[in-house]
């Protein structure tokens, strides 16, 4: 029985009558038992005092069996609203409030997102904070027949550049995260970094996708929570650290770098998580405080790439790298050589990546011009990493052909022979196609000897490489 019918005859109050309580907009029990109460007692009243009538006697029986059935009724139907009415609103507030959960993967420390362009099949895009626009490869996008025009050159880290092109008429969603949609803008040719990468690389997502949410990244778990930005509110343990976004939709923030033997050095960072190392200091400011001539230990780059090409510099340690509160000691240093691009830039003193990004839980707000950062149990690992002194890429179909790229003289691979095109098929007696190339780097960073089988040519040659630590 609904509401309206209850309070259908004219002569008795309606339910809305009923429930005039100033506290609340919903009819109570306690509203309206009492006047049902004091009618069942009138009619009882009637009852006794014509009891010798058997007819009225039958009909005011009858009344009360209906008043009673109305009592029953109406404080079910009070108790259900009173019930019903508040779980309805939490649930409301918490639909509002709960994140959309997206899984990524790491490669190569990079975030791997899938992503689909104009409803195609899954594809693997990275999620950097270096970039703006959605970047799509330029030759993924032919096989998607995507519409491209003119002529665009796009720089980044390394001092070349690359040519690609305008991308029209192409919209790219994430699965599962529904009503979302943005174009893609730019096609560049990404082949070379996704042999780099061990997988595919088919495209970059930056600024303009991470400006729709607050993007929590928990890199332990390996998910993206993409929070409602306009309703998100911190409740944990981090710290707030205020950003600009500059032009190019990177978020800048100032941070404080202490040179071994050196005094602190405040400054702007680029926050880069798409910069699989822990901090890059930029040439100029290297060549300022004449950071590689004080004698320090320090061993060429080999194997780095950016969208500008080949990274030219020297690895090192700084003593500290100081964010906000948070002090992160000994940080594997990139101490950058470029002439161009990105890690040449003098406004900023450098770019602080994806081995320190890492150590947190992430929360970029940049509605709210701030990252937040939450230590997670990686925070107080050390930077403690050997070397094999071999650079490696992945070829073929499934990316599980491994080739030396380079060699980095007076390391374990040199001083075993190895040289740059060897192919390693085969790790203590497993095929290379068990492994890819993140795991490869992984374990290469271990100081674990490893008998490694090399295709040299017609020639196989089978030795014991033990990385060790050499900065």
């Amino acid at each position: 029985m609904n509401a309206e019918r209850i309070g259908e005859n004219q002569d008795e109050p309606t339910v809305q009558d009923y429930s005039k309580d100033p506290k609340s907009k919903h009819p109570t029990a306690n509203t309206h038992f009492p006047i049902r109460v004091f009618r069942v007692h009138q009619w009882l009243k009637v009852i006794h005092s014509s009891a010798s009538k058997l007819e009225n006697f039958k009909m005011h029986a009858r009344l009360l069996s209906v008043l009673i059935t109305n009592l029953i009724l109406l404080s079910v139907a009070a108790s259900s609203a009173r019930q019903t009415t508040p779980l309805v609103q939490a649930t409301e507030k918490s639909a509002a409030t709960t994140p959309i959960v997206v899984p990524f993967e790491i490669a190569n420390r990079h975030i791997m997102l899938k992503v689909k362009v104009n409803n195609s099949a899954p594809l693997s895009f990275v999620l950097d904070t270096g970039d703006k626009y959605a970047i799509i490869n330029i030759e993924r996008a032919k096989e998607l027949d995507l519409q491209l025009s003119g002529t665009v050159r796009v720089g980044g880290a390394g001092a070349s550049t690359s040519t690609g092109a305008h991308v029209r008429e192409a919209t790219f969603t994430i699965p599962g995260v529904p009503g979302f949609s943005q174009p893609v803008n730019l096609a560049l040719p990404l082949n070379g970094l996704a042999a780099r990468l061990g997988q595919d690389f088919d495209g970059i997502i930056g600024s303009e996708f991470i400006s729709q949410f607050v993007v929590e990244i928990d890199y332990q778990a390996k998910q993206l929570k993409l929070h409602d930005k306009e309703k998100f509110v911190y409740a944990g343990r981090g710290e707030a650290i205020p950003i600009k976004i500059n032009s190019h939709g990177h978020p800048i923030l100032e941070a404080e770098v202490t040179p071994r033997g050196g005094e602190p050095v405040k400054g702007k960072f680029v926050l880069d998580i798409g910069a699989g190392g822990a901090l890059s200091l930029h040439s100029p400011f290297v060549t300022e405080r004449g950071l590689l001539k004080s004698g320090m230990k320090t061993i060429k780059v080999i194997g780095a790439a950016g969208a500008g090409g080949e990274i030219a510099g020297r690895i090192g340690r700084v003593a500290e790298l100081k964010i906000g509160q948070y002090k992160i000691a000994e940080p594997i240093t990139l101490f950058s050589q470029d002439t161009a691009g990105a890690f040449a830039n003098p406004a900023l003193l450098g770019n602080i990546g994806a081995q320190v990004a890492r150590k947190f839980r992430v929360f970029l707000d940049y509605g709210r011009s701030r990252i937040i950062l939450e230590p997670n149990s990686n925070f107080g690992e050390a930077f403690d990493r050997s070397y094999s002194g071999v650079a490696l890429q992945a070829e073929g179909k499934n990316y599980r052909t491994f080739r030396v790229t380079g060699v980095l003289e007076n390391s374990p691979a040199s001083e075993l022979g190895l040289q740059r095109d060897d192919v390693i098929t085969a790790i203590d007696g497993k095929p290379a196609t068990e492994f890819n190339l993140t795991k490869l780097n992984e374990m290469f960073e271990k100081p674990v000897s490893y008998n490694v089988t090399v295709q040299r040519g017609e020639q196989v040659l089978n030795v014991k490489l033990t990385p060790r630590k050499l900065i």
